[in-house]
């Protein structure tokens, strides 16, 4: 073997080892940025990921997770949002399963993680069960516990035991007693009786008839919706109202099988992809983003539609998969790296870019934080798939500041660009 074949070889065993274990990978030269991203996305979701899950699984995330909030009632709420969130953003990546690379060992080391940890946050008994149905924001958990049950049927419901998908479906059915507010709310207990309906065949079709028929009233046009009658300069298109409403359409499209609602998923799909195309033009060169609206502390979670809609493999023509996978990269890694995001134990702190308590709402506390996971949605696309594959392209902000030709922007009355 010559000297430049082994030197390759040292560099590939090594970059399996680090990826494994956690560390700073050094890629080998040939690795394309596609590949790169990919890494370095995997070990930033686990790193968020890690101390929620690891405590949880223990049954001593209650005594383990800081509480860092401006209302000392959050308490009440915190660990089911830092749960749930987190499962919501990351079940697409558990989903593909395990298998014998790094990456898929690490995957099944989360996924048993999470089977754990879900047992302790639906068992009655277990020092982490967590609160479903005291105070109106137990829906808007429950809900995001829902999300990722429905992104992840085979690797994370699948493995449940009959004693936990029992609690789990008892917990689910008992944020029922909560009414939600005449907003987006609505869409929290839809996704709820969504997750009823695949999971247990019990779903209430009128709370989700009633949130997706109030939706299609409260749009505004070219791909954006009313958060209520009104409409909101903020992210909650993306936090909650565009994702929750494919999740539930497309639950109706597998449960009826059937030309109407179908009808209904293909029109929101049609104005997710347009609001998705307005979310990637966004994003600056510098892979920030304009910080308008409530919620800023979910951080990069506000770009969830944009990495829905590419897990999709749903974006409009114009736009190629390796200019989102770049912007997404950029993006994140700007935020994750920004000093003071995470505590001396890998908690995540209120802030947008590092540590900015005075962007926390009175809702926000330290489990509100983890819908960041939510803009991870596109590592459930395998590594062998186009996304993550060849070198990276400018995003279209990118391109306009250097001074590039770009296409042209329409409103979706105009059409959608594709």
């Amino acid at each position: 073997m010559n000297k430049g074949l082994k030197l390759m070889v040292c560099l590939l065993l090594l970059a399996q080892f680090s990826f494994a274990a956690g560390l700073p990978v050094i890629s080998a030269s040939k690795k394309d940025d596609g590949q790169q991203a990919r890494e370095y996305l995997v070990k930033a979701l686990v790193r968020i990921a890690d101390p929620v899950l690891t405590a949880l699984s223990k049954n001593e995330l209650k005594t383990q997770m800081p509480v860092e909030a401006q209302n000392a009632g959050r308490k009440n709420h915190t660990y089911l949002e830092a749960f749930g969130r987190l499962l919501a953003g990351m079940a697409p990546w558990l989903e593909l399963g395990p298998d014998e690379t790094p990456e898929g060992k690490l995957r099944k080391k989360y996924i048993d993680l999470v089977v754990l940890s879900l047992h302790n946050a639906t068992d009655p008994k277990a020092a982490d069960f967590m609160n479903f149905y005291k105070g109106g924001q137990a829906v808007v958990d429950a809900a995001f516990l829902a999300q990722g049950l429905l992104r992840a049927p085979n690797q994370v419901w699948g493995r449940l035991d009959a004693e936990t998908k029992a609690n789990t479906i008892a917990a689910l059915k008992s944020s029922r007693v909560i009414t939600p507010f005449y907003s987006n709310w609505l869409l929290f207990s839809a996704e709820i009786e969504a997750a009823l309906i695949k999971f247990d065949g019990q779903g209430d079709r009128m709370r989700i008839d009633y949130a997706i028929k109030s939706h299609m009233m409260w749009y505004k046009g070219d791909g954006a919706y009313g958060d209520g009658a009104s409409f909101h300069w903020d992210y909650y298109n993306s936090f909650v109202i565009q994702p929750m409403l494919l999740d539930v359409t497309k639950t109706l499209v597998d449960k009826d099988n059937n030309a109407s609602s179908k009808k209904v998923y293909d029109l929101i799909l049609k104005r997710a992809q347009r609001f998705a195309a307005v979310q990637e033009r966004l994003i600056s060169p510098e892979g920030t983003y304009p910080p308008i609206g409530r919620s800023l502390a979910y951080r990069f979670g506000a770009f969830q539609v944009l990495s829905q809609i590419a897990f999709m493999s749903a974006l409009p023509k114009v736009i190629q998969p390796q200019q989102v996978r770049a912007a997404l990269h950029m993006m994140i890694k700007k935020q994750v790296e920004a000093p003071g995001t995470f505590d001396e134990n890998g908690w995540l702190r209120i802030g947008i870019y590092g540590h900015q308590p005075g962007i926390g709402e009175v809702y926000i506390s330290t489990g509100s934080l983890y819908l960041c996971s939510e803009a991870f949605l596109v590592l459930g696309l395998p590594a062998i798939d186009p996304f993550w594959n060849g070198q990276d392209a400018d995003w279209t902000a990118k391109k306009v500041w250097k001074g590039e030709d770009v296409p042209i922007d329409h409103s979706e009355e105009l059409g959608n660009n594709d």
